[in-house]
């Protein structure tokens, strides 16, 4: 396992041709996405926490070396880290960070983030930056929420269109009526998907809940990417799951579709098959 400047500088050794990717998870459903012309973090959570099981692999500071986009999907703190980004924004940098759009202008006053450099997103609105079309889908974080007033929903997932490939990051959701349908519309490289599932102690607690692990299986059937690769797991103890059950879930339902469970702070690498 990797961390920081020996993770940094594994990124930034990690060449690539236009037909490959390479990703890093960080724990949680923290990710890096490189590919051929851009570094992406996704939910980036690298502050400290009393609670967590697996410590920060890298700090802001390392993130400003390498980073082109930062993407949150919704206000909780193992998604968009306040403190990590306020830490980020402060320095000035050419960063975008892309959030829901119900979020914007609190996030942007409160991190005091540069108004050009932070973008809001909404269910099925596209954001392009160069090379790169990001587009919102809305998230069922337990519930489909949706502000009554703007129509603006305060979860989401995230389609990343780079360098002639698709990837899906679906932050924190269940299945809701017509999600397959929706994104069945793209041909997608690799899905990163939560599966630690929900129940009634959890929720009670507090503990918004996601897609279980035999739903994100059965999501990934649907949609059938090149690449499945679970996540929201391992970080907190009273709210993680075993990956394993999801591999051999896919393994037997699915066996033609492959998945990878990843080791924090290691290299892994996709190539498309043109």
């Amino acid at each position: 396992m990797l961390s920081h400047k020996a993770l940094i500088d594994d990124i930034n050794s990690c060449t690539l041709t236009e037909n490959e990717a390479a990703f890093w998870w960080l724990g949680q459903h923290s990710f890096i996405l490189k590919t051929y012309s851009k570094i992406i973090y996704f939910d980036p959570f690298l502050s400290e926490h009393p609670n967590r099981l697996l410590q920060p692999l890298l700090n802001a500071a390392e993130l400003r070396e390498n980073a082109d986009i930062v993407l949150g999907s919704h206000d909780h703190i193992d998604h968009i880290d306040h403190d990590l980004l306020k830490d980020v924004a402060a320095q000035g940098n050419s960063i975008t960070f892309i959030v829901p759009e119900l979020l914007r202008k609190g996030l942007q006053s409160e991190l005091n983030i540069n108004h050009a450099q932070i973008f809001g997103c909404d269910d099925d609105c596209s954001i392009e930056l160069e090379e790169v079309k990001i587009t919102g889908i809305a998230a069922a974080h337990e519930f489909l929420d949706q502000d009554e007033k703007t129509k603006q929903y305060p979860y989401l997932g995230y389609i990343v269109e780079v360098d002639g490939m698709v990837f899906c990051h679906s932050g924190d959701t269940c299945i809701y009526e017509g999600m397959y349908q929706r994104l069945k519309q793209w041909n997608f490289d690799i899905v990163f998907l939560p599966i630690n599932g929900r129940d009634a102690g959890r929720l009670r607690s507090g503990c918004i809940g996601n897609m279980t692990y035999q739903e994100a299986a059965d999501l990934s059937g649907a949609l059938k990417p090149k690449l499945t690769v679970p996540g929201h797991y391992g970080m907190f103890a009273k709210n993680t799951i075993d990956p394993d059950l999801f591999r051999d879930y896919m393994n037997v339902k699915y066996p033609d579709l492959k998945v990878c469970v990843c080791e924090p702070g290691t290299k892994y690498m996709y190539r498309k098959n043109i």
